[in-house]
């Protein structure tokens, strides 16, 4: 492993940075005492830095103000969770934990900031630290882009980490395309006739029909799907009557959709709108179909991607770069890189020895703080690859 000087004299502050952020976890945008925290740091270093973007988001800018601009990203909320490790560092927020490693994500960009703000950035760049709120389902990416996020200066390149429990200490996991899927949502309420449950045929029975409908819906993915295409379609609740022999009149189900490329996100879409029309004329039911559009897919570019890629290898050998898996999870830094080229990468945090393998989301989720230096490493090798080649492109 690669770590130079700067980022092994930060391991301290990094480690307490993120532990005082994790027995502090805020939900999104609520993050308050966090962006409080993450501004002050950042005019210590001499940053223009902005706050209140998207509520409680903070952009710290180091460089030319007029310049292109290489972003950094980190999201700062935590999770509706009651945390059950017994660390000197577990959440004193009743019902609220840091499970998915953000804390860890803030206190490395702000290591990120303080190294590459030591030295000026190449002529005509600008170095956009930016604290996103609210990833965990409140979509602060795209509030903080509707704010101006992605301008003044102009962002040409976008860059984010990710720790990973599912990729151990050491490891980092760099894939070019998509790399997380969409999310989307809905509720589909059904009205029928409701009526005894001994005499079903002068009924309309809501919950027959959404029988039907969630086996119809699986043949979407088997069957409208390219076998090599990825996609993911969840019925998560289902809602009808109250008693044994009574057929309501009406069922409400609940669902998600998950796919890898817009594409495929829009045909599985159509599928289950052109299903339930059909199912529902053929049963003599009416229904509602709300439709909550979420993350959209996350998609790596190329050449971004590859600078990444480099920059990993520099870090932790190219043995310990590995191809980063497909994960039908959603990210709303999907929303920078739809505007911007750039990587979203993971940097792996498992170490099974110390008993740091809980899944994100887990009440026990906790990470080998080994990984915030392979991080922060990654990440300042990768910024400062794409600023000079930013810089080089302003010369030609």
């Amino acid at each position: 492993m690669n770590l130079s000087p700067e980022i092994l004299s930060l391991r301290d502050d990094t480690v307490a940075l993120r532990r005082d952020f994790h027995q502090h976890p805020e939900l999104g945008f609520r993050e308050t005492r966090t962006a409080g925290i993450v501004a002050e740091r950042l005019r210590s270093l001499g940053l223009s830095v902005a706050t209140g973007v998207a509520t409680t988001g903070v952009i710290g800018l180091h460089g030319d103000a007029f310049g292109r601009a290489v972003l950094l990203r980190a999201d700062m909320d935590a999770l509706p969770l009651t945390e059950e490790n017994e660390v000197a560092y577990a959440s004193q927020n009743p019902g609220v934990m840091h499970a998915c490693g953000h804390d860890g994500h803030t206190a490395m960009l702000l290591s990120v900031a303080k190294i590459l703000s030591q030295t000026p950035a190449p002529r005509g760049v600008c170095y956009k630290f930016v604290f996103q709120p609210a990833e965990e389902g409140g979509g602060g990416a795209r509030v903080m882009i509707d704010e101006g996020a992605l301008r003044d200066p102009e962002v040409a390149v976008a860059v984010a980490a990710h720790l990973w429990n599912d990729l151990p200490v050491g490891k980092l996991g760099v894939r070019a395309g998509p790399v997380l899927a969409s999310a989307d949502h809905f509720v589909v309420t059904l009205t029928g006739k409701g009526g005894h449950g001994a005499m079903p045929h002068q009924t309309r029975d809501p919950i027959v029909v959404a029988a039907e409908l969630i086996l119809a819906w699986q043949t979407i993915v088997s069957r409208n799907v390219d076998p090599v295409d990825s996609a993911a379609l969840t019925i998560g609740a289902v809602e009808a009557g109250t008693v044994a022999n009574i057929i309501p009149d009406r069922a409400r189900l609940k669902g998600t959709l998950r796919a890898l490329s817009p594409a495929t996100r829009q045909r599985v879409i159509d599928r289950v709108e052109t299903i339930l029309k059909g199912v529902t004329a053929a049963h003599e039911l009416t229904h509602e179909f709300n439709f909550t559009t979420g993350y959209p897919p996350t998609v790596n570019t190329g050449e971004p991607t590859e600078v990444v890629r480099q920059a990993a290898v520099e870090t932790v050998g190219a043995g310990n770069v590995v191809e980063q898996d497909l994960v039908m999870g959603a990210e709303d830094m999907s929303f920078f890189l739809q505007q911007v080229p750039g990587c979203f990468f993971v940097v792996g945090s498992r170490n099974e020895e110390k008993g740091l393998a809980a899944p994100h989301h887990n009440a026990r989720f906790d990470f080998d703080e080994d990984a915030l230096l392979v991080g922060a490493e990654t990440m300042v090798r990768a910024a400062r690859k794409l600023a000079s080649q930013l810089a080089a492109d302003g010369e030609d």
